[in-house]
């Protein structure tokens, strides 16, 4: 097929001097105006995402030059992954919840949670940061803040505080979300083997993984509150991080490749280890409980104890079955992605669509490639066998059976995340579809050509750009797949220059086009499509402004640190060593 369009980096060099400048602004025009609906004038979320993406379709056509045939299809293409696997996971997610709720076993739920503790701050870490963290490696895509926001509103949290100790929690597991995912990604798109990429990652994330479940709760916890439970803070992201760095790290120490492993591992790890903690360690009450709003869960123990342990099991059989779905599921795609599995009747589990002229028909401008003849595909990738909202709909089958639930109990389920879903759909779709226009278009490509121009102060910005990919993408993978190779070639380019002359040159290209990763997982939390997954599973549609605006600063702060930590292992010498060198065969 021959290439219908080939993308440019200063569409409008034909205003003459400082068109660069202008073609940067023209390429944050749909962010902007996004912003501008959600945040100040505040119109619902599926408008504002119309809005955007109607101006970044004129600005694809009239400005980038894309056929108009091209862009129509790159929302499509948007637009279909929006639904399929992210809104359909959301929507199973969802479904699985409310038939707990309907059963009654949500009760149990809740009471084993008070078990555990019954103090609010620890309910929230050992859900939204262990379980969340788990579920982000086996599943991904949403399932996180899906699944951990609908819990937390059933343990009495307010939706709006559910929603954001959920999306700040969703931080640093998301660059082994889906079983190393990004990664993988990343090293698709820049050669770089996987294991090097995880091991920087694993020198970078820990010490966030840390903090998380501290910063987490900084907002509706005052200082002293915060500092009372320290010790069970630092057990919950300590063990995390401890587990993340072993495992990203164990194949330098010969215990195998076990990076894929690293979240549901550590969440495991965590949530065990911070749950046995806390049988032996009680916190101090809170002095200051209405910090931030009257965000106090009640007491998860209001029903009659069961005198046996099964209905304990029963009550979270849902969850377990979903779980252990999802990890086989992850073991499968991994299969998956050599060649599709073949089911009996000769159905296969993934099939792949071309999206027309689209895939294969669109190239980057010459100094995005890493290749001469790259070009950017454009397939409807549809896993339906071994995508996470297909675990947990079986979960959803056998939980109906397992709890007992009778006819009408199911279809109110099924009525109430119909309900439920019915603004987020759209909104996941119109939200990935702008970010697909952006991208083939060459809007992001941009944008982050104009990062690259920072010199010395690159790493830092790399970080950055990462950070910036994922809040247009709205995936870590997305991010990698958008920035990769352009990470790769502005760090070659930079080194040849003499920064960061404290690294040979491949170690350059692994601390920069790991950061790519490692920054953006700090802007999961602000991206449209984890805000829009977070009101559908608080049922606070229609509030994604309010909660944007809540945790933006937390995300530009992180990432900014994660720049700081970025430039401290390019220039200072006595961390160079935390930066491995490429393989014999790598780069």
């Amino acid at each position: 097929m021959e290439v219908q369009f080939i993308q440019r980096l200063n569409p409008l060099e034909n205003l003459g001097a400082g068109s660069g400048f202008i073609s940067t602004i023209a390429s944050a025009l749909p962010v902007l105006v996004l912003l501008y609906c959600l945040v100040i004038a505040r119109i619902r979320a599926p408008i504002a995402g119309l809005v955007a993406t109607i101006v970044a379709l004129c600005l694809a056509v009239w400005v980038w030059g894309m056929p108009v045939d091209l862009s129509l299809l790159a929302f499509a293409q948007g637009a279909l992954f929006g639904l399929m696997p992210i809104g359909y996971t959301v929507f199973a997610g969802l479904l699985i919840y409310n038939l707990t709720v309907q059963t009654g076993a949500f009760e149990l739920v809740r009471a084993s949670v008070g078990k555990v503790s019954k103090d609010p701050r620890l309910q929230a870490v050992l859900v939204s940061f262990c379980f969340g963290a788990f579920l982000e490696g086996a599943a991904g895509f949403g399932a996180p803040v899906a699944i951990c926001g609908a819990i937390l509103v059933g343990l009495g949290f307010p939706p709006i505080e559910a929603a954001v100790l959920c999306l700040i929690a969703n931080t640093s597991p998301v660059a082994y979300g889906s079983l190393g995912v990004p990664l993988v990604t990343l090293h698709s798109v820049t050669g770089i083997d996987t294991p090097t990429l995880s091991v920087m990652a694993g020198h970078q994330l820990p010490i966030f993984s840390v903090i998380v479940p501290a910063v987490m709760l900084a907002r509706v916890c005052s200082l002293r509150d915060l500092i009372a439970i320290w010790p069970a803070l630092l057990v919950a992201g300590g063990s995390f991080g401890a587990f993340q760095f072993l495992f990203a790290t164990a194949h330098r120490y010969g215990l195998g490749e076990l990076y894929p492993l690293t979240d549901i591992g550590g969440g495991i790890f965590s949530m065990v280890l911070t749950s046995v903690f806390l049988r032996f360690w009680s916190p101090p009450p809170m002095v200051d409980p209405a910090r931030g709003g009257p965000w106090i869960a009640p007491s998860a123990l209001t029903v009659s104890e069961p005198k046996t342990t099964w209905p304990w099991i029963r009550a979270w059989m849902p969850f377990a079955l979903m779980s252990a779905l999802l990890m086989g599921a992850g073991y499968l795609r991994q299969w998956e992605e050599k060649s599709p599995i073949q089911l009996p009747g000769g159905i296969l589990s993934r099939l792949q669509y071309p999206l027309g002229k689209l895939h294969l028909g669109v190239q980057r401008d010459e100094k995005m490639r890493s290749k001469p003849d790259e070009r950017e595909k454009a397939l409807f990738d549809f896993r339906w066998f071994t995508a996470s909202g297909t675990s947990v709909l079986v979960a959803f089958v056998l939980a109906a059976f397992v709890l007992k639930a009778s006819v009408g109990q199911v279809w109110r389920s099924i009525k109430v995340t119909g309900h439920q879903m019915t603004e987020p759909l759209p909104t996941i779709a119109f939200m990935l579809g702008l970010a697909a226009v952006t991208k083939y278009a060459g809007m992001d490509a941009t944008l982050g050509h104009a990062f690259a121009q920072t010199g010395v102060f690159y790493p830092f910005f790399a970080a950055m750009l990462g950070w910036l990919g994922v809040f247009l993408t709205g995936s870590d993978s997305g991010s990698n797949a958008l920035f990769g190779s352009l990470q790769k070639l502005t760090a070659l380019e930079l080194h040849s220059q003499g920064y960061m002359a404290g690294l040979d040159s491949g170690q350059a290209q692994v601390l920069i086009c790991t950061s790519n990763s490692t920054g953006g997982v700090m802007g999961k939390m602000i991206d449209a499509q984890s805000i829009v997954v977070a009101t559908a599973a608080t049922n606070q549609v229609g509030q994604e402004a309010r909660i944007f605006r809540i945790v933006a600063t937390y995300s530009l702060v992180m990432a900014a640190l994660m720049g700081a930590l970025v430039m401290a292992q390019a220039y200072i010498p006595a961390l160079s060593f935390l930066v491995p060198s490429l393989p014999a065969s790598g780069g």
